[in-house]
């Protein structure tokens, strides 16, 4: 079975989100699950914009369902979700609860998350990656 996790963030503050980012990968394996940080594993030119997002899009598609990480709104995280949701992937949609609100990724999402640190982000991470693990198993 694939147990890839397709895991968006904003390329741009990829940094400052570094201890969350590490938290949700330590829930994922965790979980018997492969974390898959796009911003992680590929730097692209600025003229490379149709590779990345067919790279995106091939390791959206060898995943099993996607986190978007929206404390920082970023157009790519929401393409990156709707893709996931129109290829009928489970979209979990986490946030700090001091960040602004995504209406359309809320809207978008099968799971929300909103934390205020890495333990309440880790607590809540692990309560619904059991249920989507249960619901990926019924499918």
């Amino acid at each position: 079975m694939n147990n890839q996790v397709y895991i968006s963030c904003s390329f741009s503050l990829k940094k400052e989100l570094e201890s969350e980012l590490q938290t949700i990968k330590n829930v994922v394996v965790a979980h018997q699950y492969q974390p898959w940080v796009f911003v992680e594993h590929y730097n692209f030119a600025i003229q490379e914009e149709k590779e990345m997002m067919q790279q995106a899009m091939q390791d959206i598609e060898n995943s099993v369902f996607l986190l978007a990480e929206t404390t920082d709104k970023g157009i790519g995280i929401g393409i990156e979700a709707g893709y996931a949701k129109a290829l009928k992937k489970p979209v979990v949609y986490l946030r700090k609860q001091s960040a602004a609100h995504s209406t359309t990724l809320a809207g978008l999402s099968d799971y929300q998350i909103v934390y205020q640190d890495t333990d309440d982000l880790a607590n809540q991470l692990k309560q619904v990656l059991v249920v989507v693990t249960q619901m990926l198993r019924n499918e």
